[in-house]
């Protein structure tokens, strides 16, 4: 019997993990001075980061999120846990956003100055995510899931 998982919780944490992966491609490729390649790699990170946001949201907004189904002892260490991911998630997204910003705009003192903690940051955010998609999906089955629109609605 295999491992039935939801797919749009999938595509969206293989995005997430596509995003990291180029950051980190894209990493290397700046210490060896690449910056043409630096520049096009993680636009494509950018863009795989905002795939993933787009799923999620979309997700979120109309279909509602998954509950923890695991054992109940463990539920305040998940609520914990995912607390933690969605602040490194929405840190590391606002700081994406101003080390993209500031790499086209040829901002390179800044660009530099955080270009190396918002990768790491994000490499703790897929880390986390898929932990959290383990979690939910894959080690116990998920719980009940809530339309946010239903839930304004009260449908």
């Amino acid at each position: 019997m295999g491992i039935s998982v939801p797919v749009l919780p999938t595509i969206s944490t293989t995005f997430i993990v596509i995003s990291a992966v180029l950051v980190a491609i894209g990493w290397g490729l700046i210490v060896k001075g690449k910056v043409e390649a630096h520049r096009k790699v993680m636009m494509a990170a950018g863009v795989a980061a905002l795939i993933f946001f787009i799923i999620y949201a979309s997700r979120t907004i109309f279909i509602g999120n998954t509950a923890f189904g695991g054992p109940d002892d463990l539920k305040k260490y998940y609520t914990f846990f995912l607390i933690f991911h969605i602040t490194l998630a929405t840190s590391g997204a606002v700081f994406g956003i101003v080390s993209l910003l500031s790499g086209f705009k040829n901002n390179l003192k800044l660009h530099r100055r955080i270009g190396p903690i918002t990768s790491i940051i994000w490499f703790f955010v897929a880390i986390t995510g898929v932990a959290v998609y383990s979690l939910l999906y894959v080690l116990y089955t998920g719980g009940e899931t809530t339309s946010v629109i239903k839930a304004i609605l009260g449908t």
